[in-house]
């Protein structure tokens, strides 16, 4: 085959190729991925005016819609022309809805002002609507409509539920104010024992290693009495571990500890209290105790704080006793607590979890059945779980709380932009 007969066939190919690259719509493509995005009106062309606005036109009569936002409430400014030309404001009634999610109607009216109309109710965040232009001029009346979607994008409620995007309702929560503290966790001393010989003599034998684990009344080991010489059992005083062993088989007994024994069913977590926090800690507040890497937490209240403070350190210890049967806290780890100082009834907040950055706002994604659509928020008060929302959602909204980290990838995806 000679070259150019391979050239030929192969720009046919290439060709081919391309023409099924154009000919594939966004739709298919977007049907791959078994989704239904709410796309933009600014994914089609757009007609701008002179203002940077959208320009509608109808005959020889057009209208430029403009939000204008620069250092104001964001607001409608509309611009009228006629046969390319300026109309004088007064000259038009104008009047515009938008239809955002839940079926919400916000009716705008417009009064003249310098050379444009201005809308008389601010166009809150998130500007996400269909929009119904109506206007009148010289006797005719014209008619516009269109889409304006921002933040918004539409997933099924089975893809949703494989992504394990999950939801709840914005409403009321008693927000905890908490202080995080360090310490350890320390031995009670009331349950340790230090078994010690009655009468000085010679180890016979021994029963029990150190680690093991003895029940009260159980024979610890024999010794054979100095004066009697006559054998008598070291017996187990308490139910415990053993942590200590100081004898050996054959060796004489002294005035020290053979045994020593620490039940640790129950232990104490020493919390370290600086001096920016005394004024805030004090006995019978609630403690969440958990280890340093998180997976294990305890509930109590602080049962003693301290008179003392520590000279190295400046600080105050704060006691907690905990139940230990499980045996998951060790003597000498380190753990976290985290003390409820105080706590606040909020009438509305979300999950921390639910938090996302979009633009200039911190946002969670409400749900109206398959569409889910940003809303922006004033935050207040917080803690590690919940955060209060002072403006931008309302009671009893729907949003998503679990991977909403996909819902604003859907939407970046998608294009929904800030777009006027």
């Amino acid at each position: 085959m000679s070259r150019n007969s391979v050239a030929v066939i192969a720009i046919c190919i290439i060709t081919v190729v391309l023409a099924m690259w154009m000919l594939m719509s966004p739709d298919e493509s977007h049907d791959a991925h078994e989704h239904a995005h709410a796309h933009d009106d600014h994914q089609r062309p757009v007609t701008r005016g002179p203002h940077g606005g959208r320009l509608l036109i109808e005959g020889d009569f057009g209208v430029e819609v403009t939000i204008f936002e620069a250092g104001l409430p964001p607001e409608f400014r509309v611009y009228a022309y006629h046969a390319d030309q300026p109309v004088q404001p007064e000259q038009v009634k104008l009047d515009i809805e938008l239809k955002r999610t839940a079926d919400k109607l916000d009716h705008i009216e417009f009064t003249p002002q310098d050379d444009y109309l201005r809308g008389d109710t601010v166009v809150y965040e998130p500007h996400s609507f269909e929009v119904s232009i109506s206007a009148s001029y010289e006797g005719n009346t014209y008619t516009w409509r269109y889409e304006n979607f921002e933040g918004r994008t539409q997933i099924a409620a089975a893809i949703a539920s494989k992504m394990g995007i999950q939801t709840e309702a914005a409403g009321p929560v008693i927000l905890a104010e908490t202080r995080k503290l360090t310490g350890r966790v320390q031995t009670d001393p009331n349950r340790l024992s230090r078994v010690r010989p009655r009468f000085p003599g010679v180890v016979r034998s021994i029963r029990h290693e150190l680690g093991d684990v003895v029940k009260a009344g159980d024979i610890l080991a024999t010794v054979q009495s100095n004066e009697s010489l006559q054998d008598y059992h070291l017996k187990a005083p308490i139910d415990g571990l053993i942590i200590k062993r100081d004898i050996q088989r054959g060796e004489a007994t002294g005035d020290m500890p053979l045994f020593i024994i620490a039940d640790l069913s129950a232990v104490w977590v020493e919390l370290d209290v600086f001096v920016r926090d005394l004024d805030r800690i004090s006995k019978g507040m609630p403690v969440t105790v958990e280890t340093l890497e998180g997976a294990y937490q305890k509930t109590a209240v602080i049962d003693w704080v301290s008179p003392l403070t520590a000279h190295a350190s400046q600080s105050v210890r704060a006691r907690v006793t905990l139940s230990n049967d499980d045996g998951r806290l060790r003597p000498g780890q380190f753990v976290r607590g985290h003390v409820t100082v105080a706590e606040h009834e909020v009438p509305l907040a979300v999950r921390q979890s639910a938090l996302q950055r979009f633009r200039d706002f911190q946002v969670v994604f409400a749900c109206f059945d398959d569409v889910y659509e940003v809303r922006m928020l004033e935050l207040g008060r917080q803690n590690s779980d919940w955060v209060e929302v002072l403006d931008g959602i309302e009671p009893g909204t729907q949003y998503v709380t679990e991977n909403s980290y996909l819902i604003k990838a859907d939407i970046e995806k998608s294009g929904a932009s800030h777009d006027h």
